[in-house]
């Protein structure tokens, strides 16, 4: 599944934590190099060597040396993660995404009616 059918909308400018990690697994799901991480989830070197770090310690990505290079390769924890993360994204989305001017409007029901 690509990263922009469920990630965040072109409009939206910051990504949470938890998005660029989705997006690192994602890119890492077959195995990727480190610059191939950096350059498709448009991170810094340094943000990046923070995420795959923090990856590292709680086990969503492996790092290998294969042919003298650095692979990185997402886990079955991390491919939990993905899927989780995916499966949440869907929960959260509406039938029209509830987007006006590039506004986030709550659902209907959830906004108070005026009983005048």
């Amino acid at each position: 599944m690509e990263m922009n059918v469920w990630g965040p909308s072109p409009q939206q400018k910051r990504r949470d934590k938890l998005y660029i990690i989705a997006e690192i697994l994602e890119i890492a799901k077959e195995g990727a190099l480190k610059t191939q991480i950096m350059y498709r989830a448009n991170l810094s070197f340094t943000q990046l060597n923070d995420y795959l770090k923090f990856m590292e310690k709680v086990s969503l990505i492996d790092r290998k040396v294969e042919g003298g290079k650095e692979v990185y390769k997402a886990t079955p924890k991390g491919l939990e993660f993905l899927q989780r993360y995916q499966e949440i994204t869907e929960l959260l989305k509406t039938e029209n995404e509830n987007v006006k001017n590039n506004v986030k409007v709550p659902p209907t029901h959830l906004l108070k009616k005026n009983h005048a």
